[in-house]
């Protein structure tokens, strides 16, 4: 944890950097563009009391978690994976805006599947989310694993289906894929480690704040 009142936010790279930027700036904080296209994994901001920290958007939840991050804005999808433990999640940013859903094959009949009891082989990476849906439902599934690629599992007979985040749907469709279930809508969280929010607020709470006022004025 700093103790050195630096305040420090953990960041992925693509969308959720992307999109969070413009929250900081609507809150009076900067960063310098051609930093946040680098390769630098510590940014500083105009703010020198705070820094972010660029890390891998799965890992976003674990650097909050043990501390080496204050605070940090991750997907729900990645925060329900990781099972929140250490962290308080005190916003929902209304960023990063995508569906959790199941998807499958054109001509796949998934709702006749699921109402006979078949057993079903799902791909995903989101493997936690993916064991509650089908147990609420009572539908039994063997999970596999994946990282990426995940529309390749149907089509080669890897799985019968997916769990995803779909955003558009065209990957789906370029692949002969169609959604057949949504699970829950997604968006990005801001989380902070508890221990930082007793011993620190005064430096986060300002902050929290003002991107909460962000969050709400888009």
């Amino acid at each position: 944890m700093n103790l050195d009142g630096t305040v420090t936010l953990a960041l992925s790279k693509g969308r959720i950097l992307d999109e969070t930027l413009p929250l900081l700036a609507a809150a009076g904080i900067e960063v310098d563009p051609l930093l946040a296209e680098s390769r630098k994994l510590v940014l500083p901001t105009s703010d020198p009391a705070l820094r972010l920290l660029i890390v891998r958007a799965s890992d976003v939840p674990t650097y909050v978690q043990y501390g080496a991050a204050d605070l940090g804005v991750c997907g729900l999808d990645v925060l329900l994976e990781h099972g929140g433990e250490g962290l308080d999640r005190p916003i929902d940013l209304d960023i990063g805006r995508c569906r959790l859903c199941v998807a499958a094959r054109n001509g796949f009949d998934y709702a006749s599947a699921v109402r006979r009891g078949a057993r079903l082989r799902i791909a995903t990476k989101y493997v936690e989310s993916a064991r509650r849906h089908f147990a609420a439902k009572g539908v039994h599934v063997d999970l596999i694993k994946l990282y990426g690629s995940m529309e390749l599992a149907p089509l080669v007979g890897l799985a019968d289906a997916i769990v995803d985040l779909v955003s558009t749907g065209g990957t789906l469709a370029a692949n002969d894929l169609a959604v057949v279930e949504d699970i829950m809508p997604i968006s990005a969280r801001l989380v902070v480690n508890q221990a930082s929010l007793k011993t620190r607020s005064t430096l986060l709470r300002p902050l929290l704040d003002a991107l909460a006022a962000a969050a709400n004025s888009q």
